[in-house]
């Protein structure tokens, strides 16, 4: 399935740019950031959140989301585990292990045999590789007999993420 995509620039006004600048380098840090964001741009927090939506809907912004720097909060260790579950299960286990705790993010990939039998990925972090290899030890028992097989993929360097920019 693809996501949406985005009409050319025309689908941007002069409001929008401003809120796509204005959150460049992230959201304020606040309970509250989307009220935050409002007042400094001096519009209401629902017009900031319906113009949001409207990006998102149209594919002009993937998505909202935090990035959390993982090395300033003691994360050193970022494992991908990888999964061979059972394609009649997958969907609903990949559900519930995307709902624990300790994982960012999950999702479901095609395979790849012989060389690729893994069909669901589930990201997670830990201070060392200790943590997350206890972290897959929970999935591995949430996925019971219907996984035949994992592995984890270790991080081997810090990507830089940044979000949507906004050109000249």
């Amino acid at each position: 399935m693809n996501a949406p995509q985005p009409a050319p620039e025309t689908l941007l006004d002069e409001r929008d740019r401003e809120i796509i600048q204005a959150t460049q380098k992230g959201m304020p840090l606040a309970v509250e950031p989307y009220r935050v964001l409002a007042q400094q741009l001096a519009m209401p927090e629902a017009e900031l959140k319906e113009r949001l939506q409207r990006m998102k809907d149209s594919g002009a912004i993937r998505r909202i989301a935090a990035i959390p720097q993982h090395y300033a909060l003691g994360i050193r260790a970022n494992g991908m585990s990888v999964w061979d579950v059972d394609d009649r299960l997958v969907d609903e286990l990949g559900k519930q292990v995307g709902e624990l705790s300790f994982v960012s993010h999950s999702y479901r990939r095609p395979r790849h045999r012989p060389h690729w039998p893994y069909n669901l990925f589930a990201m997670v972090h830990g201070r060392n590789r200790e943590e997350v290899e206890a972290q897959v030890a929970e999935i591995e028992k949430l996925l019971g007999d219907a996984c035949r097989s994992h592995d984890i993929l270790y991080s081997s360097r810090l990507l830089k993420k940044t979000g949507l920019r906004l050109r000249g």
